[in-house]
């Protein structure tokens, strides 16, 4: 048998999971299993992350816009009840951004669902 040494392939292997956990504290920057381990678990964090935002960022925008329509004396959900009636499909992020920077066009909008008092 003809011996096999892996000193580059696996020095290069190291290497490359060091570089991603730099900045990370202790062991966890400097030896590779504790590094390895470390690397492994921040890619799990940031998977989970990734679709937390995009729950996060819809939660924001509700809150918004209740916050919104509560000044002028409508909830969240009898607002989005009456854009569905009236088949007006305006998504959470454009419906909060009209009441924040455009308020006249955002009560244009309650006049037309129909929920202004």
């Amino acid at each position: 048998m003809v011996r096999v040494k892996r000193g580059i392939v696996r020095h290069r292997r190291h290497k490359k999971i060091r570089t991603l956990a730099k900045g990370y504290r202790g062991m966890r920057s400097a030896t590779f299993v504790k590094a390895n381990e470390a690397v492994i678990k921040a890619g799990q964090n940031s998977y989970i992350d990734r679709r937390r935002k995009k729950r996060d960022f819809r939660s924001l925008w509700i809150i918004r816009l209740n916050a919104a329509l509560r000044t002028q004396g409508v909830t969240y959900s009898r607002f989005a009840d009456a854009l569905k009636k009236k088949k007006i499909d305006l998504n959470r992020k454009t419906l909060s951004e009209l009441a924040i920077s455009e308020p006249a066009v955002f009560a244009k909008l309650m006049k037309e669902v129909g929920v202004t008092k």
